[in-house]
C-alpha cells in the first residue's frame, strides 16, 4: 500500500507560476495521479523564478539531494558514463502514522539544460520511467514532468492517489524551495560584494 516510494525519484514537474508564499507551501504545484490497472501515471506542474541552469543544478544534485529532500536518507552517484548517471537513493516515505522505507537504483540521462530521462534499474517498483522538461518561460522556468510506474505491490486507488499526491507535492516543493534559497544566496553575496566595492 505504501509502495509509492518512487515518488522521491521523480524530479520534474509541469507547473503554474506561484507567489513566494505558495512556493513555501507547494499549494500551487499541480499534481495529477491516474491509476489504471497496475499502472500509475503522474503528471506535475509548477513554475519558479529562476533560470533553466539554476533549476537544473538542483534537480540534478544527486550527491546533495538528501540535504534538501527530507524523506531521503542517502543519495549518491554510483557511476557516470558520458551523459548517463547511475544513482542510488534510499529513505523513508511518511504519510500520517505510516512509514515506508525504500531504496532505488536508477539510470538517469541528462540533456542540459532542458531534459532529464530516468529509468529504474532496481528498487521498490517493477517499472519507473520518467521524463522532465525545463522550459524557459519569460522570467521563469517551467518544469514539466511525466512518469509511468508499476509498483510491486497492489495499491488501492483511493488511498494511493492521496498518498502519491501528498508525497510528490511535498518533495518537489522542497526542491523548488532549494532553487529559491540558492538563488537568494547568490543575489545576497553579489549585493554584499557591490557594497564593499562601492565603499572602497
Amino acid at each position: 500500500m505504501r509502495n509509492a516510494s518512487f515518488l522521491l525519484f521523480l524530479w520534474s514537474m509541469p507547473f503554474m507560476a506561484g507567489s513566494s508564499a505558495d512556493s513555501l507551501t507547494g499549494r500551487d504545484i499541480e499534481v495529477q495521479v491516474n491509476m489504471a490497472g497496475e499502472s500509475i501515471i503522474i503528471d506535475l506542474s509548477f513554475a519558479v523564478s529562476a533560470t533553466q541552469q539554476e533549476v537544473w543544478d538542483v534537480l540534478t544534485d544527486f550527491d546533495g539531494m538528501a540535504d534538501f529532500v527530507s524523506n531521503l536518507k542517502e543519495s549518491k552517484v554510483v557511476s557516470v558514463f558520458e551523459d548517463k548517471f547511475t544513482i542510488f537513493q534510499s529513505g523513508t516515505a511518511t504519510y500520517g502514522p505510516i512509514r515506508y522505507p525504500f531504496e532505488s537504483t536508477r539510470e538517469v540521462r541528462l540533456l542540459p539544460y532542458h531534459k532529464i530521462l530516468t529509468h529504474l534499474i532496481s528498487g521498490n517498483m517493477r517499472k519507473l520511467e520518467g521524463t522532465t522538461y525545463l522550459i524557459h518561460d519569460g522570467g521563469q522556468t517551467r518544469v514539466i514532468h511525466h512518469t509511468e510506474a508499476i509498483p510491486k505491490v497492489w495499491i488501492p486507488a483511493a488511498v494511493g492517489k492521496i498518498f502519491i499526491e501528498h508525497e510528490m507535492r511535498e518533495q518537489f516543493n522542497e526542491m523548488r524551495n532549494e532553487i529559491i534559497r540558492r538563488k537568494r544566496t547568490v543575489l545576497e553575496e553579489r549585493a554584499e560584494r557591490n557594497t564593499v566595492n562601492d565603499a572602497q
